[in-house]
């Protein structure tokens, strides 16, 4: 299908050497006021770009893609088709964002989920041999006990 919409960028934008902001399908591509573009960025056709963004080098947004006044991407994020990144949120680099980001929020990782979520995962996944070696220390224990278990006498009324 060709694309027989329009790229408009408004005032005071920045665009980095290699990024291709592609136009609309129908409609038009906007990039805001104020925003600034790093180097090796695809802005996909369809994308809405609010004022005074900040994308940063490597990023990957997918086709009706709307991101809100002064968010912040970081480095090699890549961004799902027809999600929204609200205004004001923060993108940590590397993550894949598959879901509306709400206005404010901070997200990071694959999926992109909430900051404190992941750095949370990060630290169990730290303590996971530690973890594991203590589970398996009490499962060596629950076997010595149900051992006991089974050769202790029982009590009733015949004996």
């Amino acid at each position: 299908m060709p694309q027989l919409g329009t790229v408009v960028i408004e005032d005071d934008v920045e665009i980095g050497c290699n990024t291709c902001i592609d136009r609309a399908t129908l409609g038009e591509t906007r990039i805001g006021r104020g925003s600034k573009i790093d180097n090796l960025v695809h802005v996909a056709h369809n994308n809405r770009i609010g004022r005074h963004v900040i994308i940063t080098g490597q990023v990957g947004t997918a086709g009706s893609v709307t991101i809100g006044d002064g968010a912040t991407l970081g480095g090699q994020v890549g961004i799902s088709d027809h999600v929204s990144v609200g205004a004001r949120a923060r993108v940590g680099g590397k993550a894949a964002v598959t879901r509306d980001v709400a206005e404010g929020e901070t997200v990071w990782g694959m999926p992109a989920r909430a900051m404190q979520r992941v750095m949370r995962e990060l630290a169990a996944l730290g303590r996971l041999p530690e973890t594991l070696r203590h589970i398996k220390a009490l499962g060596r224990r629950v076997d010595e006990l149900e051992a006991v278990l089974r050769a202790a006498p029982r009590g009733g009324r015949d004996e």
